[in-house]
């Protein structure tokens, strides 16, 4: 048959492992049926419930292609790959049902975004094809992953760089938001969390183009004159168009936008959960960052949360009830030691900002201590920075 071969090639391309499949069905004798078929080709997985099918997506999270039955007990094939997405949004969801039920294959491609519908009985070569294809379908997937983790990845840190060099107080806090941030959503069970934290990565880049006294006023929330408060006002904007050319960021354009104005009107469609994340996101930023703020103040972590319990507009409830969990445990392994500037290793925390005997700030609080910086530390002169410097230790890096 002529799928066999475009069954195998998908199957195992350059010798790598064989692509993982999981089929659900509450009939054992068609579970085996579609084994005998895929076997040949795939690691096939099988689950005689819905139950059973999400245990194997948390056991197995390398499984490329899901094929469920519709008609099943307690949780139908829709309801199933509906949460499958949420276990496995990369994995490429197909539905298998007795019965072409036209509802039924609404809901599943709404809900589940269904990459095949297929009617029972299904031919093997029907069958392989459409696998076959699937499996096409992840790789194009996992291949947009890798293009965010790398390309993505090297347009952000290209500005990042320029921040930390031209604006290191700037630099700190979007350091400290984002990890507040990524420490927030992972308290809040959010999977799909990378936009969020590039967003608090990204939200002081507009400080830019402002003079380093305006920062400075703005780190500590103090008073702006007017022109000053006319520059800050354009700092949406000129983030905005420093993202503006990379591609795959409109969400976290979106994020941004919300963030500097709550009531922002977005210039492109989103799909709802693409709206409720950027909204999610935009509540987590103002937290961190008005937490952040009350910091560099002098509260401590306590009294910079109650002062926001009485800010008008509320916070969302489940957002500080997050910062309050993830501050609660900041400490855990990690300890807070004095060392000489030139004794900090890569790894290390700076828990206070670093002054030069200028006044001018060389590191700012929250800038964890790189290879980059281990370099410039080098190359100060005797006694730039007089006395010892806080640091914070992770566990790892403490001796034994």
């Amino acid at each position: 048959m002529t799928e066999q071969p475009a069954a195998a090639a998908a199957a195992r391309p350059d010798n790598r492992p064989r692509i993982r499949i999981l089929c659900v069905d509450d009939d054992p004798n068609v579970l085996a049926g579609l084994a005998q078929i895929l076997r040949r080709y795939f690691d096939v997985q099988a689950a005689t419930s819905a139950a059973g099918g999400i245990e194997a997506l948390k056991r197995d999270r390398d499984i490329a292609v899901i094929l469920s039955d519709m008609r099943m007990p307690r949780v139908d094939g829709a309801a199933f790959l509906k949460q499958a997405r949420e276990l496995a949004p990369e994995a490429t969801r197909m539905l298998l049902t007795g019965e072409a039920d036209i509802q039924s294959a609404i809901a599943a491609v709404n809900d589940g975004q269904i990459f095949r519908f297929l009617t029972k009985p299904c031919p093997p070569p029907v069958l392989l094809t459409a696998i076959a294809a699937a499996v096409d379908q992840h790789r194009l997937v996992t291949a947009e992953r890798v293009l965010l983790e790398q390309t993505l990845h090297g347009s952000i840190k290209a500005l990042i760089d320029v921040l930390s060099l031209t604006n290191p107080l700037a630099f700190g806090r979007a350091v400290r938001t984002k990890q507040l941030i990524s420490d927030m959503t992972i308290q809040l069970g959010m999977t799909q969390r990378w936009q969020v934290e590039i967003a608090g990565m990204l939200s002081q880049l507009g400080t830019v183009v402002l003079p380093q006294e305006t920062v400075e006023r703005m780190y500590y929330a103090l008073a702006l004159d007017e022109e000053e408060q006319q520059m800050a006002g354009r700092m949406a904007a000129t983030t905005d168009q420093l993202l503006a050319h990379i591609p795959r960021l409109e969400l976290v354009r979106e994020i941004l936008a919300r963030y500097f104005d709550p009531k922002h009107v977005g210039i492109w469609p989103l799909l709802h959960e693409q709206s409720m994340l950027a909204e999610t996101g935009a509540a987590l930023l103002r937290a961190a960052v008005d937490f952040d703020v009350l910091e560099a103040q002098g509260s401590t972590p306590t009294m910079a949360i109650d002062i926001m319990r009485t800010r008008s507009p509320p916070y969302r409830g489940e957002v500080l009830n997050a910062l309050v969990q993830v501050r609660g445990a900041a400490g855990t392994g990690r300890e807070v030691r004095e060392l000489p500037l030139s004794a900090v290793r890569i790894g290390m925390v700076f828990a206070e900002d670093v002054k030069l005997d200028t006044g001018t700030l060389f590191v700012a609080r929250g800038h964890e201590v790189t290879q980059g910086l281990i370099e410039r530390i080098r190359v100060l002169r005797a006694g730039a920075v007089k006395g010892a410097v806080r640091v914070i230790v992770p566990s790892a890096a403490l001796p034994g």
